[in-house]
């Protein structure tokens, strides 16, 4: 019963960090987690700022993670290093940033997988059709909404769940 309880959570999942070494999410537990798919040439890049405002102010409760993607409008063409840079010089981000991964298509990654198939994640499907979709994820692994690019980081539709 343990394992169907693992695979039904965000827990089971390890990636590369964006700086090297590995960003583990059962590390999260007991804590909400924001799932952010990245980049750093869109309309929607000055999130970052506020995503990173989101993560210091609730950082007792919650968790930001980035995910830099190349997926739309090659908006996102950099390297790690890159990314890395661009990110701590322009907004100071200090939240966890994983390796560049793709979020949908035939590469996805697997934790995109599950944040937007209902047959893994057990709660919904959901579809990413730009930079920063957002995905929270509940103290217990589960996801819990879907935020589309345009919903503010700092915006009560994500405040109010805290």
């Amino acid at each position: 019963m343990a394992n169907t309880e693992t695979a039904s959570t965000i827990y089971q999942f390890k990636v590369e960090s964006l700086t090297g070494g590995v960003i583990d999410f059962s590390d999260f537990k007991g804590k909400k987690i924001l799932v952010v798919n990245t980049a750093s040439k869109c309309g929607f890049t000055p999130q970052y700022a506020q995503l990173e405002e989101l993560y210091e102010k609730y950082k007792d409760v919650l968790v930001v993670v980035g995910f830099p993607a190349n997926n739309f409008g090659a908006q996102e063409p950099g390297s790690n290093k890159e990314i890395s840079e661009f990110c701590t010089k322009n907004y100071g981000v200090t939240f966890p940033m994983a390796a560049k991964v793709s979020v949908k298509g035939d590469d996805i990654a697997p934790i995109y997988q599950w944040l937007t198939r209902k047959s893994e994640n057990g709660v919904m499907d959901a579809d990413i059709k730009w930079n920063f979709t957002k995905f929270l994820i509940d103290e217990q692994g589960r996801l819990e909404a879907v935020f589309e690019s345009k919903v503010n980081p700092m915006g009560n539709e994500i405040l109010s769940l805290l």
